[in-house]
């Protein structure tokens, strides 16, 4: 498998027969997701979606990336939750630090109500040919509504008539409010699957859009995927590491561990783990259930939160997410004077201090009561990255099914969203609204 998961630093915490004897649970929760019994099992589309994905979709995407890259300097995605971070991780984890003049912009909005941001981004592209697109299967969510109005306007503003050619809507195929908008202002449109939730819908149109805009090759993004669905299904338990992962976070939770922090060594991958939280975060945590999800980027957080890892409550596990090669890479030389005293580094590879840093960190740490899991890919590329994402999604359906809950919805997040509307005076909540406001 394209991923390797290295557990021997969990077992000093559970032991080798622990994690044997697990394997019955195990299958019997990736059954129950396959089978498609489960709750939930109506949105279980992205299973076996890189196998069967419409083509026909697939290559419009690559025409509408064409024409946005020709037509605009800035791409300019309003979404919020699944119908960003997908797409954002994927760019962020596969582009250059510092870009080009002439690469195409990819820039997030409706995934915040910051009135500073959004009206700075507004200012930034004044001076900008862009597109916009808006990703929403309502059309209604508060805060990408918000932001579409806000920069529909402006690029009407700038275009005229033309603006709507500068629009392309993933939406619902046949309702809500984007797709009556949609279609009666001639904007291209995408599909948001049915059967496909948000935080598992980067491999839709929702996220290859923006991401084949941004240059990258969707088409090995998808054949990774599609090598991970083809494994993970199919690989005996125990040389099979997404079902490894969901095994071993299940019994570590049952030894009282209450966090997992995914752990990078690489900043490129930290909206990767962004990503990795909201979907374990929002598939997970029910019935006062799950793993609470969170992450760290080394050495740089060694600094910060290092001596809490280290030294305070016993609550978490590490998931170290390893790249065996980097992409580039740097040889450190001798000098004269030595007065850094960093000669001993002499002929070293600036990676090679990252592994050393990491093994050191995995063994203090574990020597400290902390697991470690170590997650291995050899190099981060669109194949590998398509397969980690797929890989993340598999592990995490077994692992809400082993754990006792739907993976697959989020009823928790609609109660602030009722309490907003009420505060807002939204027709229809004036009773809610006059009860909190006896609360405030």
């Amino acid at each position: 498998m394209k991923v390797n998961l290295n557990y021997k630093n969990v077992l000093k915490f559970i032991s080798e027969e622990q994690i044997i004897a697990n394997e019955q649970e195990t299958l019997k929760a990736k059954d129950i997701l396959l089978s498609k019994k489960g709750a939930g099992n109506d949105f279980l589309g992205w299973i076996n979606y890189p196998l069967n994905y419409d083509k026909e979709e697939f290559a419009k995407i690559k025409k509408a990336a064409k024409q946005i890259r020709e037509d605009s300097d800035v791409l300019v995605v309003i979404g919020i939750g699944g119908s960003y971070l997908g797409a954002k991780a994927i760019i962020e984890s596969l582009s250059r630090y510092f870009k080009n003049d002439d690469d195409l912009e990819v820039l997030f909005v409706g995934n915040n109500l910051s009135a500073t941001y959004i009206k700075e981004l507004l200012e930034y592209l004044n001076k900008k040919d862009f597109s916009i697109n808006v990703i929403s299967k309502s059309g209604t969510t508060t805060e990408p509504a918000i932001a579409f109005r806000l920069f529909k306007n402006l690029l009407v503003e700038k275009y005229g008539i033309h603006a709507s050619k500068r629009i392309y809507a993933t939406t619902d195929k046949e309702k809500g409010a984007l797709r009556m908008l949609a279609s009666s202002e001639g904007y291209e449109t995408f599909i948001v699957p049915d059967d496909i939730g948000g935080r598992y819908s980067w491999l839709t149109a929702v996220g290859l859009l923006p991401v084949c805009a941004s240059g990258i090759d969707i088409d090995e993004l998808m054949k990774g995927a599609r090598m991970a669905c083809e494994e993970c299904q199919n690989t005996n338990y125990l040389q099979n590491a997404a079902l490894l992962y969901a095994s071993i976070r299940n019994l570590l939770v049952k030894k009282g561990k209450s966090i997992e922090v995914l752990v990078s060594y690489e900043p490129k991958l930290t909206y990767l783990s962004e990503w990795w939280k909201q979907l374990y975060g929002e598939s997970e945590g029910k019935d006062h259930k799950g793993l609470f999800p969170t992450s760290l980027i080394y050495s740089t957080d060694l600094h910060s939160m290092g001596q809490y890892i280290q030294d305070g409550q016993r609550l978490m596990f590490e998931t170290v997410l390893n790249i065996i090669t980097p992409a580039k890479d740097i040889t450190l030389q001798k000098e004269v004077n030595n007065l850094d005293g960093l000669n001993y580094l002499d002929g070293f590879n600036l990676d090679g201090v990252a592994k050393k840093a990491m093994q050191g960190t995995i063994l203090a740490h574990v020597d400290g009561g902390v697991p470690n899991l170590v997650l291995e890919i050899e190099k981060l590329d669109e194949s590998t990255l398509g397969y980690l994402l797929y890989f993340f999604m598999f592990a995490c359906g077994v692992s809400g099914y082993m754990l006792g809950v739907n993976p697959f919805n989020q009823p928790g997040v609609e109660d602030y969203k009722k309490n907003m509307f009420a505060l807002l005076g939204k027709p229809g909540f004036e009773e809610l609204r006059k009860k909190l406001l006896e609360r405030l």
